[in-house]
């Protein structure tokens, strides 16, 4: 039986804000999708495909093996979640068994999501601290999400002491590595 692929990664192979019409196009059965690409992110592009393509199945493949990442993903609707370290064997295993409707999922990280639990940030908080990466002021970040720049302030306030940081560049590097953002 052959399975029709769209890749989608960020080394030059795609971008997540062209998943959709590539799907539209090329009517894959399987769709995988890095984390991390150019326009949109694999997660937003699995939520839209989930909309826009419903028959398409997810499988999300990233260097990133991060916890919030992969609960995110699930969220959006991927069937699957592996790392890019992978043996070839067991890639193709999975786009089978997700082919197939199963869901497959990298063990060791499913056990670090569990442990890890829920992202603890609201969505705004999430919206401000994803501004925030770029190192722009509170008067940059308030412009960018049309908010005021007081509930800016308490936005990265509350994000700081659910983190646990220090500042809010801690902030952003703990939401980071934890596959919040």
């Amino acid at each position: 039986m052959t399975i029709r692929l769209l890749i989608a990664d960020d080394q030059a192979l795609g971008r997540g804000d062209e998943v959709v019409g590539a799907a539209r196009t090329s009517k894959p059965d399987v769709a995988l999708l890095d984390v991390e690409m150019p326009g949109l992110d694999g997660i937003g592009a699995a939520a839209a495909l989930r909309t826009a393509v419903p028959g398409v199945r997810v499988l999300m493949v990233t260097t990133f093996g991060r916890p919030g990442y992969l609960r995110r993903a699930m969220e959006a609707g991927a069937a699957g979640f592996v790392v890019k370290d992978t043996p070839g064997a067991q890639l193709a295993d999975a786009v089978r068994r997700v082919h197939q409707g199963l869901r497959v999922v990298d063990p060791s990280l499913a056990a670090e999501t569990l442990v890890a639990g829920a992202s603890p940030l609201t969505a705004r908080e999430s919206d401000v601290l994803k501004s925030a990466r770029t190192g722009g002021t509170v008067a940059d970040i308030a412009r960018e999400l049309y908010l005021s720049e007081g509930t800016v302030r308490n936005h990265l306030s509350a994000a700081i002491g659910k983190t646990g940081a220090r500042t809010r560049a801690e902030a952003v590097r703990i939401a980071v590595n934890n596959g919040w953002l």
